[in-house]
């Protein structure tokens, strides 16, 4: 018979795996040709994914820093300081503000690019481990970011499932770790949909001043849920690794 595993060389007499499988364990690659769905390993784009999200903090940090400077300046043009006084204060705090969004935009970009690669990756694998544990299709890896409405909850769904099939056989993970991501990302998310219609209206000190406050608060949660991002990546990285080093997975057809 045919090794249970990769299917393309005959099983040892007294198995059912090939002699080259029955030696190895962890992720492998399979033989050319072999249409199948196999473990590939999700360190180096956790790693990657977890080091951008790392970036990403740090310009979240950037920008808090920018945000109070603007803040300050701000509140001392309300308060009856003379233009003339705060001029030069003022064009750097509109520079810094300005490079900050700028940053976190292009940031933000290059996250969500790598996080789907790294999301459908562990998916893949999560499908090895538990075939019919999936209560979304794999398409919904990428959709459930941006079909509207469904964004609210399908990624999540789509992160708990990759989390339970990769947790350790009869030892469950909680969920704490995802759920605290997700809710500190329809957060920012929500705060910051309300800031881009309030920021352009502010057209005095005073209401920039009281702005910034509330942009401060949106980098905050930010920064916060970046940090949460990189733990949730790191941990499920982990635990697939872990997990398929226990022993040779079979391999299911996509």
């Amino acid at each position: 018979m045919l090794c249970t595993r990769c299917h393309h060389f005959e099983a040892a007499p007294d198995g059912v795996l090939c002699t080259q499988c029955a030696t190895q364990s962890g992720f492998q690659a399979p033989p050319a040709g072999t249409p199948k769905a196999w473990l590939r390993s999700p360190v180096g784009l956790g790693r990657a994914t977890a080091v951008l999200l790392a970036v990403a903090a740090a310009v979240d940090l950037f920008a808090l820093g920018a945000d109070l400077y603007q803040y300050d300046v701000t509140g001392d043009l309300d308060g009856g300081t003379s233009w003339d006084s705060v001029l030069d204060r003022a064009d750097l705090a509109d520079t810094l503000t300005a490079g900050a969004a700028s940053a976190q935009a292009a940031v933000l970009l290059a996250c969500a690019v790598v996080f789907v690669i790294w999301l459908w990756r562990v998916r893949v694998n999560a499908e090895v481990f538990a075939p019919g544990g999936h209560s979304k299709a794999r398409g919904w890896v990428i959709a459930g970011w941006v079909v509207p409405f469904v964004s609210l909850w399908y990624p999540r769904r789509v992160v708990l499932d990759v989390w339970d099939a990769s947790s350790p056989e009869g030892q469950p993970r909680g969920h704490a770790l995802v759920n605290v991501w997700w809710t500190l990302w329809l957060l920012t998310n929500v705060v910051g949909r309300f800031l881009a219609g309030t920021a352009g209206e502010a057209d005095t000190p005073r209401k920039v001043h009281d702005t910034m406050g509330q942009i401060m608060f949106a980098d905050g949660v930010d920064l916060v849920a970046a940090l949460c991002a990189a733990a949730l990546v790191l941990r499920l990285t982990r635990m697939q690794d872990e997990k398929a080093r226990q022993g040779p997975a079979v391999p299911v057809a996509v």
